[in-house]
């Protein structure tokens, strides 16, 4: 008598690529926790059908060329089927080609260049992409008034991304924009705000990647005595930044994917995490989309099985999921449908920005 095949009780390998040391090491290693948490629970209510699953946590260092050689062990190495990650664009773009060519799901949480729309259909992102970052403000900056702004921009595809779609859109309704754009290892910015300042845009734009990088460039507009309205991108959601800075970005705009305080899934998050951590939620907005991937993942695999081409097909079919993030629906590109919230600092508190403005019309092109 043939005895039925014992089913498959090994761990189900998945990867993660985030960066976890650096100065990005402030998004990584929360990211790291949260993905961490999320797994306990799983595993701890019986994993997927009894198997268990088991992360392999890799560094992506916020840089393309560490995250090429991350996704090339986690494929070819560890023979993982999906990947957490990258966290930074530049992770997600240099990774894309070699998890594409491994057939291997790559699901971003915090990845939101507009360069990652359609780019494979191995790279989804439950993250909204930065083009609708760049746009709000810039409709937002133009309903205020505001017709010129200065832009300090890093030059990582993060930052690169909000500038271009904020540029587009500012540009088409009537508006100005000027740009330094500053190397990744920089840390003295003083003769570019020195050059944006004698311009007299209506306001600056503090476009880096990071919390220091932005700590840095804030300090130094202080020790100028810039006094002037600032523009941030979702870096200024760092707790730290707004106390540190809080007369500086008193009035200070940014857009942000925001969280629902209501939502008992975000709230058990939140809770869970100050519990098993000692701190605040850091970045909610990512925080919510990480614990999500993992919970979104699992139910592919449950779905489908664990196959990249399966998992990669099926993400596109999400429709309504209810997670920490709200309802997630995805399209056919991979992207999640959605998008960011005008937001304002004031009292030391980043908050919903209560007056934003119906989209404004580009502005008509004078007759020749």
């Amino acid at each position: 008598m043939n005895k039925a095949p014992a089913a498959d009780a090994s761990p189900i390998k998945i990867g993660f690529i985030g960066p976890l040391t650096g100065d990005a090491a402030a998004y990584g290693e929360p990211s790291r926790n949260i993905v961490a948490m999320a797994v306990e629970e799983i595993n701890a209510a019986g994993g997927v059908d009894g198997r268990m699953i088991e992360m392999i946590y890799e560094d992506g260092k916020c840089d393309g060329t560490a995250a090429v050689g991350a996704t090339q062990k986690l494929v070819n190495v560890d023979k993982v089927q999906a990947i957490i990650g990258g966290f930074c664009s530049s992770e997600s773009l240099a990774a894309v080609p070699v998890a594409t060519a491994g057939k291997v799901l790559l699901f971003s949480p915090g990845s939101s260049s507009p360069d990652l729309t359609g780019i494979s259909q191995y790279f989804v992102r439950n993250y909204p992409s930065d083009s609708s970052q760049g746009s709000v403000m810039a409709e937002v900056v133009y309903a205020k008034g505001m017709r010129k702004v200065a832009f300090l921009q890093e030059s990582k595809d993060y930052p690169l991304g909000i500038f271009k779609a904020f540029e587009a859109k500012f540009k088409a309704i009537g508006g100005e924009v000027l740009k330094e754009e500053v190397a990744p290892e920089a840390t003295d910015f003083r003769t570019s705000l020195t050059k944006l300042k004698a311009a007299k845009p209506d306001a600056l734009f503090v476009d880096m990647q990071t919390p220091a990088a932005t700590d840095r460039v804030l300090q130094q507009v202080q020790e100028l005595g810039w006094k002037t309205q600032i523009l941030m991108n979702d870096v200024a959601s760092y707790p730290a930044l707004v106390t540190k800075y809080k007369t500086l970005l008193e009035g200070a705009m940014l857009a942000e994917f925001g969280v629902d305080e209501t939502n008992p899934k975000y709230i058990a998050l939140a809770s869970k995490y100050k519990t098993v951590y000692g701190v605040d939620l850091p970045f909610p907005s990512y925080a919510q989309t990480e614990y999500d991937s993992v919970y979104m993942l699992v139910d592919g695999i449950k779905a489908v099985g664990y196959g990249g081409e399966a998992l990669s097909i099926w993400m596109r079919t999400v429709k309504d999921w209810e997670g920490a993030s709200g309802k997630i629906s995805m399209g056919a590109d991979g992207d999640v449908i959605g998008g960011h919230k005008a937001e304002i600092i004031m009292g030391g508190v980043v908050g919903p920005y209560a007056s934003a403005p119906a989209p404004v019309e580009e502005a008509p092109i004078p007759a020749q």
